[in-house]
């Protein structure tokens, strides 16, 4: 039997993102960063008002909490708020508070998880970010700041790994 090839033919399709993105990207405008870095600059104070602004809607939402428990709907709302902070904390020049409130995040991110937290050490979360907030312990370079969210990191980290564990011992 005869083994005939089909020439192979090779296609190359246009490349359309450069036509997309508009070609190449011209020279820096330092000026232009410059001028960028100094309105930042000149929001500090607004950045800061609005972190109180959102720190005062963690609390609320911890007082509820303080009351109702955090299983049910104020669990979820201290989640909500707390989500929030870790998203802008840094954004707002207070790193340390980005990582409490991801450590608050991850005790409550869930209705399992929010089922088995403590209230205690939910609103420790709440109180800590608070303190960083008023004393202006910006990052882990503050060694109470630091030792805070250490240690609060740690708490979670068990409650959590033993949460974890529990479907695999009972199906163990």
């Amino acid at each position: 039997m005869a083994n005939k090839q089909q020439p192979i033919e090779m296609i190359t399709p246009p490349n359309m993102l450069r036509v997309k993105v508009g070609g190449r990207i011209g020279p820096v405008d330092e000026a232009a960063i410059a001028r960028a870095e100094k309105a930042l600059d000149d929001m500090k104070d607004v950045f800061s008002e609005w972190l109180e602004a959102e720190v005062a809607k963690l609390e609320d939402a911890a007082k509820r909490v303080q009351t109702e428990g955090v299983d049910g709907e104020a669990g979820e709302k201290l989640f909500a708020r707390a989500h929030d902070l870790r998203g802008m904390g840094t954004t707002y020049n207070f790193p340390i508070i980005t990582r409490m409130a991801a450590s608050l995040s991850k005790l409550i991110e869930t209705p399992e998880k929010r089922a088995i937290a403590t209230s205690k050490l939910a609103l420790a979360h709440t109180n800590a970010i608070r303190a960083a907030l008023r004393q202006d312990i910006k990052d882990e370079n503050d060694p109470v700041g630091r030792a805070l969210a250490e240690e609060m990191e740690r708490q979670v980290l068990e409650l959590v790994a033993d949460f974890e564990d529990q479907p695999a011992r009972a199906a163990g």
